[in-house]
């Protein structure tokens, strides 16, 4: 009924305690060990709600049964949507939010690219700070993942996603664009919509905020500037949750 562990420190193990079925949507899961190593205030309530957790004053009685939420259980978002720029903590943001839960897979959607070791290393880079429970697919095909039933999905990321996308109707050319290729993506975005308003699965998606600085120089990064933008804007529309990450701390926008 009532778990009492080190969540901020080692969501490993509560992952491995809702593995073993030990801990479902109505145990009461306690924060402990929580000192100057955890972030303060709201932030440490949002990082634990996150993981289906809460934390409690020193010398609170805990009454053991008598669980404080609501019937369903914790009230743990189904699907986010982390935001922010280059080397701003997005996807560090996002593992974090699914480090307490077990299975996770990872769907990758930057592929391979031959002969380009900077881009292996930023590849290696992520895969090694995963937990090694995590299962990684490398893969843009994400409907038919967000409609079956499973563990979690953590997707990396939506941007890459669009630019695949966009390579496969040919968007890059203006000619090709007006004469049905802005039809085409459409189409493809509504249908990952649809598939993430209807998934039974926890969804974590990951995406570039692009558009503050300098307008681009052509028409084809406008392009992607806007799609980018506007794709932004409606998965937010169908999450619980969204934050922006600057710098990075994570601010919750939703």
């Amino acid at each position: 009924d009532t778990v009492l562990m080190d969540v901020a420190g080692r969501p490993g193990a509560l992952a491995g305690l809702r593995e073993a079925g030990l801990v479902g949507a109505g145990t009461d899961v306690v924060a402990v060990h929580l000192g100057h190593a955890v972030p303060p205030g709201a932030e440490l309530h949002r990082r634990l709600a996150a993981a289906g957790a809460r934390a409690v004053p020193d010398g609170t009685t805990l009454t053991v049964g008598a669980y404080h939420g609501g019937a369903d259980g914790p009230e743990v978002p189904r699907r986010t949507l982390v935001l922010g720029g280059a080397r701003s903590g997005k996807s560090v943001e996002a593992e974090r939010r699914l480090a307490a839960f077990p299975g996770v897979v990872y769907v990758a959607t930057s592929g391979t690219r031959d002969g380009d070791p900077e881009w292996a290393a930023r590849v290696t880079e992520h895969r090694e700070r995963r937990p090694a429970s995590w299962r990684t697919e490398e893969t843009c095909d994400l409907v038919p993942l967000l409609e079956r039933e499973g563990p979690p999905l953590l997707i990396d990321c939506l941007a890459l996603w669009l630019t695949h996308a966009m390579d496969e109707v040919e968007a890059w050319d203006d000619t090709r664009w007006a004469r049905g290729g802005a039809a085409e993506l459409s189409a493809r975005v509504h249908t990952l919509l649809e598939a993430v308003r209807r998934t039974p699965r926890l969804l974590v998606a990951v995406s570039n905020e692009v558009g503050s600085g300098v307008v681009p120089a052509t028409s084809a990064g406008r392009r992607f500037r806007d799609e980018l933008g506007r794709l932004n804007a409606r998965f937010g529309e169908e999450c619980e949750h969204v934050l922006l990450t600057v710098a990075g701390v994570a601010l919750p926008l939703r």
